[in-house]
């Protein structure tokens, strides 16, 4: 049983691949409220947003956003049905939870 070797077209004849680029589908929403800072050095910050398109128009998240982010900014989500947690309002010094 001989193996099949992969054929390579001629030198200046080679395939020409595809340099179309693809997006998913993002969604604007608009930042209602800044709730504030999270990770574990404080690099997100947590914020409620309002979905102003798609099927969940009009619907207010809780996201992560890393870097700067202000009321009012507009933010592209690339779904939105995840939810961030709710940010624990104990911190470092707070109890046993």
């Amino acid at each position: 049983m001989a193996e099949e070797k992969t054929r390579r077209p001629p030198k200046g004849q080679e395939e020409k691949k595809s340099s179309a680029a693809s997006f998913s589908r993002a969604y604007k929403a608009s930042v209602e409220e800044v709730v504030g800072r999270t990770g574990t050095r404080g690099e997100a910050i947590q914020v409620r947003c309002k979905v102003l398109e798609g099927i969940d128009q009009n619907k207010v998240l809780r996201r992560n956003v890393k870097g700067p982010v202000q009321l009012g900014d507009i933010l592209m989500l690339r779904e939105t049905e995840i939810e961030a947690r709710e940010l624990s309002r104990a911190g470092r010094s707070g109890g046993n939870s």
